[in-house]
């Protein structure tokens, strides 16, 4: 995966940003693993140029071996390190770097990107300051992961572009699509990933648009709807407990108070009125 749009490069460029800030590395620097091959795009701090252009091969160097290895390395000498290969001399010690850790950040099993942080002394990594590097990559990792289960959940709930509307097969796959996108962001703290997937979920919402849209004036809140989305495919107020992690009498209050909004006297009645209502698929 390399740093080909602006989204991706955003993405490690805050990454890198972040190790930065919650280590005590002056130097940190990262790139996108693709066939074998890091390609370094995103640096901080660092007083020359020299790490410009760093491509990094699996197995060469210390980042290559965590890429191949799937765990983090580090060296507190890097120029006298016996334990990795010295291709990459001639842009880390022309850089000064000393100290140096390197984190893969992996998905699915295999690593996706390396972030490094590095220092112009020598020194061992701290478990403080390792631990905060190994947050960051895990942030990125699970950035990752709910990225690919969107895409995948978009291109599955997707009609043929030949029809106008869905099948109910089709229609009963975006539905559940949508209810689990509700349940992943319910997990998420960064705000600006939430408001991605609600993006996505607007988006899987109006491929049902065979559908007549009443106009209301109900607004759910979020809790609200994610309850509900999981009571559209009949689960039980247990089975919703679980999916979004909350009490079975906190689902039975999320589910009351969207009822009372839709003025419905039954699950299913309000299932029905928010789908009118174009507040869900």
């Amino acid at each position: 995966m390399l740093a080909d749009s602006t989204t991706d490069s955003h993405l490690l460029s805050r990454a890198v940003r972040d190790l930065a800030q919650r280590t005590n590395f002056p130097v940190a620097f990262g790139g996108w693993q693709s066939d074998g091959l890091v390609h370094v795009t995103s640096i901080h701090g660092t007083r020359t140029r020299s790490l410009e252009g760093l491509t990094v091969r699996a197995d060469r160097g210390l980042g290559g071996r965590a890429m191949t290895e799937l765990r983090p390395r580090m060296t507190p000498d890097y120029a006298s390190s016996q334990h990795i290969t010295h291709d990459y001399d001639r842009h880390v010690l022309g850089e000064g770097i000393s100290a140096l850790l390197a984190v893969p950040v992996i998905v699915a099993g295999r690593t996706r990107a390396v972030l490094y942080g590095g220092a112009w002394a020598s020194a061992d990594v701290g478990e403080i300051t390792a631990a905060a590097a190994f947050q960051v990559a895990d942030a990125l990792g699970t950035e990752l992961r709910i990225r690919d289960e969107v895409a995948r959940r978009l291109a599955v709930a997707s009609p043929p572009a030949a029809t106008t509307g869905l099948v109910p097969a089709q229609r009963e796959e975006l539905r559940e699509s949508y209810a689990e996108l509700r349940s992943i962001a319910a997990r998420i703290e960064d705000a600006g990933l939430r408001e991605r997937i609600a993006d996505v979920e607007r988006r899987l919402a109006a491929l049902t648009g065979e559908e007549a849209v009443t106009a209301t004036d109900v607004r759910l809140s979020p809790r609200e709807t994610d309850v509900l989305a999981c009571a559209a495919l009949g689960a039980t107020n247990a089975e919703i407990a679980a999916t979004l992690q909350l009490r079975e009498g906190t689902v039975k209050a999320y589910l009351g108070a969207a009822m009372a909004k839709l003025d419905a006297s039954t699950r299913h009645a309000a299932v029905a009125k928010a789908r009118r209502a174009g507040l869900l698929p």
